[in-house]
């Protein structure tokens, strides 16, 4: 299969499991006064992350923007996804080139996962670009510094479970061969 129709396939699934069952569950841990809930686990920035090595940053960039607004499509949340999720499509080669002992050009026909770069790396790289992307889009959703713990809290419990949600992605839909950490 191309990797172009391999890509379109994850684009697919990953915005089917977001939008038909991820965006349903709201997830409170603790209780919040004002009846919003606290946060749903978002596992369609891994699209992003698993795009291949070789991806040029005007692609990723393009790839960000449509994936970021076909979530606001369907959260109606005006830009809010796009903004967080372009971010991570810039930052993912700087982030991936500081991460990998190889360039990035050593690694031809292949993509950040586990199977290529191990658990630790890969864990250390979505984890970042997770974090990031919560606390840019939560920062956009609440638009207010005005409760800082709450905005921390918010981005940190969302981070944790949405990683909790990306492994068991990768643990269903990602071949097991050798395992490196």
């Amino acid at each position: 299969m191309s990797d172009l129709l391999k890509n379109f396939f994850r684009f697919c699934i990953v915005i089917l499991i977001q939008v038909l069952i991820l965006n349903k569950i709201t997830l409170r841990w603790w209780s919040q006064p004002t009846g919003f809930p606290v946060f749903i686990p978002y596992i369609y920035p891994l699209f992003i992350l698993l795009l291949p090595f070789e991806t040029p940053v005007w692609a990723l960039l393009l790839t960000g923007f449509a994936l970021g607004l076909t979530m606001d499509v369907f959260m109606n949340t005006a830009g809010m996804h796009a903004c967080a999720t372009v971010l991570i499509a810039y930052l993912r080669t700087n982030v991936l080139n500081a991460l990998l002992p190889k360039n990035l050009s050593e690694y031809p026909n292949q993509s950040p996962g586990v199977k290529n770069i191990g658990w630790m790396p890969f864990l250390v790289y979505s984890s970042f670009l997770i974090v990031l992307h919560h606390a840019v889009f939560f920062s956009i959703e609440l638009w207010s510094f005005s409760n800082f713990g709450y905005l921390l809290l918010k981005i940190l419990a969302s981070s944790i479970t949405s990683l909790l949600f990306v492994i068991a992605y990768l643990l269903l839909f990602t071949r097991q061969t050798a395992l490196r950490s």
